[in-house]
């Protein structure tokens, strides 16, 4: 085997686990500013949702269904919140390179800027709520 073809063979896999699929975690909870109700909640978690394109799919109680669509991409999540916080978990996807072995779910590694990224927006609205609701107070 000449050295240009072993070296392609190395670096192959590596390339895989590079661009491949992650370990897939929920992120952390979201924390609720004490002063909103739960209508105000809702509504600063669909701000949040809408400034990266995620469709509400589901409005149920203290739950919101939502899907993104990202060229030929599509994730769906629930959020669950209460007056303490709110949670974003994991549904379903096509195009993502889900899977789950031996116990471990993975994903591709774009998920996880996109929900870092929502989780982002959905706190500023939440902040941004808690703002307005204290100055229109005063």
């Amino acid at each position: 085997m000449n050295r240009s073809r072993l070296v392609a063979l190395l670096l192959v896999p590596l390339a895989v686990l590079l661009l491949g699929a992650i370990p897939l975690e929920d992120p952390p909870p979201i924390s609720v500013p004490a002063n909103l109700t739960l209508k105000e909640i809702d509504k600063a978690i669909r701000v949040g949702l809408s400034r990266r394109d995620w469709m509400v799919t589901r409005d149920e109680g203290q739950r919101i269904d939502a899907t993104l669509h990202n060229r030929s991409h599509v994730v769906k999540i629930a959020l669950s919140y209460s007056k303490q916080d709110v949670r974003i978990m994991y549904v379903d996807s096509e195009n993502m390179d889900y899977e789950e072995k031996k116990g471990v779910k993975r994903i591709h590694k774009a998920y996880k800027k996109w929900i870092q990224n929502t989780s982002n927006d959905i706190t500023s609205a939440l902040q941004n709520a808690s703002l307005d609701k204290d100055a229109a107070q005063k």
